[in-house]
């Protein structure tokens, strides 16, 4: 059994820093991808980050110059550093990881943390 633990969220003031964190958990032989997704109230679930097993790299327009995705593959863990934080980045985060399968492909989801920036 798969599962992502996130850790690294909480209230900082607008400008500040934060750097979230998920390491998966169990048998997974090989990723597709591992990203950060987040959630306002009222908004739906919306790509922040993702990055393929081949190193690239995507990010949201609102966080391009002040996000990072990074991962440490051996440990199955994938960061978030959060850089100039707005009001606006205010919601819940979630990592995933791609996982291929027989036939398609398969995504695990962490619990979420939440992140509020106050202005």
């Amino acid at each position: 059994q798969v599962q992502l633990v996130e850790s690294g969220g909480g209230l900082v003031q607008a400008g500040g820093s934060l750097r979230l964190s998920c390491a998966a958990s169990g048998s997974i032989f090989r990723v597709l991808a591992m990203g950060w997704y987040r959630q306002a109230p009222g908004n739906q679930r919306e790509l922040v980050a993702v990055m393929t097993s081949g190193g690239n790299t995507n990010y949201a327009d609102s966080v391009k110059g002040r996000f990072t995705i990074s991962s440490d593959n051996a440990k199955n863990t994938v960061f978030l550093q959060m850089n100039s934080l707005k009001p606006e980045d205010t919601a819940v985060y979630y990592c995933n990881f791609r996982v291929p399968t027989v036939t398609y492909h398969y995504d695990y989801w962490g619990q979420g943390t939440q992140v509020t920036v106050s202005s």
